[in-house]
């Protein structure tokens, strides 16, 4: 299973609409959108995972507050300096939300993600 914080942007969102939209209209069943936002989970974690080649660096003036929780760290900074080859952009505040590689829910739970495959595939 893969992490789902790439729904909460732009293309997440516009899927998401998309498939309660389909949905609504009997288009399709709410198993299949389940099914359509799990590919969409796993195919951008992998993506950008594999071809995403750019590096930037960054420095922040304030560390403000840090959290790890479930093998995810949460960082909230101020006065943030990133800076990719020549080009620098200042930002006032910034959250970053950095994830493990392996999935929390296999590495805890094991059968949880066999029970889901299970029920979607009903």
């Amino acid at each position: 299973m893969s992490y789902q914080l790439y729904r909460n942007t732009t293309l997440g969102h516009t899927l998401q609409e998309s498939l309660d939209e389909l949905i609504q209209y009997g288009q399709i069943t709410p198993q299949l959108a389940c099914k359509v936002l799990l590919q969409f989970d796993k195919s951008i974690n992998q993506t950008l995972a594999t071809r995403v080649k750019s590096r930037l660096t960054f420095k922040a003036g304030k560390l403000n507050t840090y959290r790890f929780c479930d093998n995810v760290w949460t960082f909230m900074l101020n006065d943030v300096e990133f800076r990719e080859v020549q080009e620098i952009t200042k930002i006032d505040k910034v959250k970053i939300v950095a994830c493990d590689g392996k999935s929390y829910v296999e590495m805890k739970a094991p059968g949880v993600l066999q029970n889901l495959r299970e029920f979607i595939n009903r």
